[in-house]
């Protein structure tokens, strides 16, 4: 539920936002519609001023964004923060959930991880199989059969 819906403030952005979006659909009317836009680079154009706007306030430093633009005081003392650590008795009780829950599907994850692969490789829509093979695999499995099919993700840099 939208607790701010209704409010006055929220009127005022809706109008603003409204009005916004219909300049912007008269401008393309103007020049002939969607297509006469594209032709000529309108919405290239748009685009291009609002990244260019978006890096000015960055650098000018209206839009801040930490740790791009501002940092933190280094007056300021770091806040102590407390780990919260899993009692011994809580990690082998999941531990052994997790064992009995993959003896007793162990069959039926078999199967079930076999037929995602399958999708997988055939390059169809694997999120149906998926949604099965939850029911009966841990994420472990799940993930070190499409590792096994796919790869393992390297980020570019």
């Amino acid at each position: 539920m939208n607790m701010l819906s209704g409010s006055p403030g929220m009127k005022a952005v809706e109008r603003a936002v409204e009005k916004a979006i219909l300049d912007e659909f008269r401008e393309i009317e103007s020049l002939g519609g969607v297509l006469a836009a594209v032709e000529n680079r309108y919405q290239r154009s748009q685009i291009q001023n609002a990244a260019h706007r978006y890096e000015q306030q960055i650098y000018d430093g209206t839009r801040p964004i930490v740790g791009l633009n501002r940092y933190r005081n280094g007056a300021d003392e770091m806040p102590e923060i407390e780990l919260a650590r899993t009692p011994r008795a809580k990690q082998k009780l999941q531990v052994e959930r997790l064992k009995r829950f993959k003896k007793r599907n162990a069959e039926k994850s078999k199967r079930a991880l076999d037929k995602l692969g399958a999708v997988v490789e055939r390059g169809e829509n694997s999120f149906p199989a998926l949604l099965e093979a939850v029911e009966v695999c841990s994420l472990g499995q799940i993930a070190s059969r499409l590792q096994e099919i796919v790869g393992r993700f390297r980020p570019m840099v």
